[in-house]
């Protein structure tokens, strides 16, 4: 086999490559740096050789604000692209967190740049900064990574070793793979990719030495998150998780910003009047986070000293807060738990900062929320204790157990999906269960890989789809092939099948080139919920018809290789099991899968007679000549070589290291 072969399977381009070992290259203990990448302002700390975790700043400060600017011949990134937002709004990129790992059709928010679609056919997204350049946000994001990594390598007098980036809880594959694929493109060796809320957990669980029970709420710029998580002997658990991937405080700047326009009576804004309308919003945000009134002048629309005062901010606001707080009740449900368990939840990211989200998630849990740790610094200090303890610095040993959030698995027969890797399992994990085969004409198994809560692969989502080859021509059932589903620490998913006899195996890296659009993950879950009734009498009605059509073929095959040999079928048999065929094909076309049940049983009570006589006459033909004791040692053979096939239950989770 070539060492990659490219295949095409659903919403791009899949790698398949025979694995091969590569050799870890050795760390250098605390040279690892920890970059929360935000929406709105990313920052990266360190806490080298066991030390507690700082922030690293430059004359601006330690947090920088996610702007790049193309506007001029440099590329500018931060405070200073900030300030050219405003004259040079198309080729300013600003909150480019949302657009990760994003297709055209899912950008469904306010924006003032030209978007365009990939000319390769992959669907990913990019910004047409002039006409010269259209940048994926992959792109954007690595000239924010390079300012950070720059100031690193300042603090530490030498090259960095490696990161650890964090990500929303809620990013699906292709937004984490984006965000891996933006730290290459910045230089840096991502030792790996940490869930935000996790990263708060562990910031916190050391700086407390916390144990029991915590809810991290995670409101940044453009995504929340919601995670509860157990703390226990330095073990971080997260127990699940739920949220929203498109979001934020953005958000609540766009609501803020609509209100000005309307202040303003303008119903169709420039792109110019926009912009200054979103970033007014921004600055009265901040101010009514400590003052009950502020004031806005904003020439662009004509406003001068226009009053703003909270009460009308958190009218506008309380409606997208109202939405994280029913994802908090889901997921709290989904962990089995209710809120007075809780020991505490913790506050993360910057609108947090809001106080009508304080009182309302106070209100939600129960009990005040933590917000000792700058909610604005506390994941970046976590991402900087988990890259030091990678980097090999000799701190005291810290596990991380992230969750995957939503089911994994293939279809089967029937077009039924089968979950390898249920939602909310532990990550990283192996898992792995063994398929056979249909017919004995079959020579191949095509294996589709798919995502969802829903009973049938065509309601969920589709991430791939290959061949495995070579599988030897058995009699129904009695081909062996293992699936292997691994995902990484970074939630990143293998697919390996493997036919048990031959050895023969095929192997998938799933990298759909966009992701979800930012309701699909909650329509996916929701969707299981609203449709079980429905979902179960199809997955039944399916399971019906793939055994009523497995038991048929088998019939059909018997009658046409044995049915004429004498003694075998009599005629007046022949004539009940042909009818029983014809009632089986007009049941295949039910709705009622009691009905298809009923016709497969009569199937198999009318065939069973012949299927008696076609076993005698093989053990008669298998016995002809042979001693008892050679008939005793062919039949042990047969019971060990059962064994060993195992059998068609799915094989125990194995949980990675």
């Amino acid at each position: 086999m070539a060492d990659k072969l490219s295949i095409e399977g659903t919403g791009g381009l899949f790698q398949i490559a025979e694995p091969t070992a590569k050799k870890a290259p050795k760390r250098r203990p605390g040279f690892g740096i920890g970059i929360d990448l935000g929406t709105t302002h990313s920052l990266v700390a360190i806490a080298a050789n066991a030390g507690a975790p700082r922030e690293l700043a430059d004359e601006n400060g330690a947090l920088l604000p996610s702007v790049v600017s193309y506007a001029g011949p440099d590329i500018v990134v931060g405070t200073r692209a900030l300030d050219e937002q405003l004259d040079h709004p198309g080729k300013v990129v600003s909150s480019v967190k949302r657009m990760m790992g994003r297709g055209l059709a899912d950008i469904d928010f306010a924006h003032p740049y030209d978007l365009v679609e990939a000319d390769d056919g992959s669907g990913v997204v990019r910004i047409a900064v002039d006409e010269q350049r259209a940048l994926t946000p992959v792109e954007v994001s690595a000239e924010i990574l390079k300012v950070l990594k720059a100031r690193a390598e300042r603090e530490l007098g030498g090259p960095v070793d490696g990161a650890v980036l964090t990500v929303p809880a809620y990013f699906d594959d292709a937004q984490r793979q984006a965000t891996k694929d933006a730290g290459r493109i910045a230089g840096l060796n991502v030792y790996r990719l940490l869930a935000e809320p996790t990263a708060a957990a562990l910031a916190h669980g050391l700086d407390r030495g916390g144990q029991g029970l915590y809810a991290v709420y995670d409101l940044g710029g453009g995504t929340f998150d919601i995670s509860i998580l157990r703390l226990r002997d330095g073990v971080f658990q997260v127990l699940a998780t739920g949220g929203d991937s498109a979001l934020g405080g953005d958000d609540f700047d766009r609501a803020l910003a609509s209100h000005l326009l309307a202040a303003a009576d303008i119903s169709s804004p420039s792109r110019v009047q926009h912009e200054a309308a979103r970033i007014a919003a921004r600055r009265a945000k901040e101010a009514l986070s400590s003052a009950d009134t502020t004031t806005c002048t904003v020439p662009e629309l004509k406003l001068d000293g226009y009053t703003l005062n909270r009460e009308a901010f958190e009218s506008l606001v309380e409606p997208l807060i109202k939405r994280t707080l029913r994802a908090c009740k889901a997921t709290l449900r989904d962990a089995g738990l209710r809120a007075p368990e809780l020991d505490a939840v913790v506050l993360v990211g910057g609108s947090t900062r809001v106080p009508k989200v304080r009182q309302m998630v106070e209100k939600t849990f129960g009990k005040p929320p933590l917000a000792d740790i700058d909610p604005d610094k506390v994941v970046a200090y976590g991402a900087a204790i988990q890259a030091d303890v990678l980097s090999g610095s000799p701190r005291e040993g810290i596990t991380l157990l992230d969750v995957v959030p939503l089911s994994l698995g293939l279809e089967t027969m029937g077009g039924i999906v089968e979950a390898i890797i249920p939602r909310n399992a532990t990550i990283p994990i192996s898992a792995r269960q063994v398929f056979t085969n249909y017919s004995e004409q079959q020579t191949g198994m095509k294996i589709h890989v798919v995502q969802g809560e829903r009973e049938l692969a065509d309601d969920c989502r589709s991430l791939a789809r290959f061949e495995l080859k070579g599988i030897p021509r058995l009699p129904p059932s009695m081909a062996r092939v293992e699936v292997t589903f691994q995902l990484d620490a970074d939630a990143l998913l293998t697919v390996t099948a493997r036919e048990l006899m031959t050895g023969v195996k095929q192997t998938v890296e799933v990298k759909p080139t966009y992701g979800l659009s930012d309701e699909e993950v909650d329509r996916m879950v929701m969707a299981s919920l609203d449709h079980a009734g429905d979902d179960f009498a199809a997955r039944n009605l399916a399971e019906a018809r793939v055994e009523l059509g497995r038991v048929a073929l088998a019939v059909r095959t018997a009658v046409d290789e044995t049915g004429h040999l004498p003694g075998i079928l009599p005629e007046a048999e022949r004539q009940q099991v042909l009818a029983a065929l014809a009632n089986a094909d007009e049941a295949m076309k039910s709705v009622d899968a009691k009905a298809v049940t009923a016709a497969r049983e009569a199937l198999e009570a009318v065939s069973e007679p012949m299927a008696r006589r076609r076993m005698e006459r093989a053990l008669h033909a298998g016995m002809q000549g042979k001693s008892l004791h050679e008939i005793e040692t062919t039949l042990a053979d047969e019971d060990t070589l059962d064994q060993k096939r195992g059998s068609h239950s799915p094989e125990q989770i194995e949980q990675g290291a």
